[in-house]
């Protein structure tokens, strides 16, 4: 399916608000309601749209800890990378792992209830021996700017 520039806005706007109702989304991408109701439709059959979720302000809830944490590996061979993925995978307090190149292996983001957790995780990872040589961690104090949604508009204008 080739996209152009209304399924993208299409796109963008459910990232914002996936609660819009579909005439108010017709409306903001210029395209009458039944239109707009196929077009969303199409975009879910294609795989495009992956789902709906809440987005919850976790600080209302309570304390928390974030912390981003910079991962090598001692080794480079694919079943290490499988080794180390098959254990974060499987920790709730992961919410991203990243491959990156440069001077470490995985960026992880960890949300925890405080740092005595976070550290349990840790050693909990070193003691599985997954092939990590070493860490460093990164504490967020503030996040001033979070967004939960991509600018699709602007990387795939059409």
């Amino acid at each position: 399916m080739k996209l152009d520039r209304i399924d993208i806005k299409i796109l963008y706007e459910l990232q914002k608000n996936g609660r819009i109702t579909n005439v108010e989304l017709a409306e903001l991408v210029h395209l009458s309601p039944s239109p707009c109701l196929m077009r969303v439709k199409k975009l879910h059959e294609e795989g495009y749209i992956q789902g709906y979720s809440a987005q919850i302000n976790v600080g209302k809830l309570g304390q928390i800890l974030t912390v981003f944490t910079e991962i090598t590996l001692k080794n480079h061979r694919q079943i290490d990378f499988a080794r180390f993925l098959a254990a974060v995978e499987k920790l709730d307090q992961v919410v991203e792992c990243h491959l990156v190149s440069g001077g470490y292996d995985y960026l992880v983001k960890f949300i925890t209830a405080g740092i005595g957790e976070y550290q349990m995780i840790m050693e909990r990872l070193t003691d599985l021996d997954i092939g990590i040589d070493k860490c460093f961690s990164y504490v967020v104090l503030k996040s001033p700017v979070v967004k939960a949604h991509m600018p699709l508009t602007g990387l795939f204008p059409v």
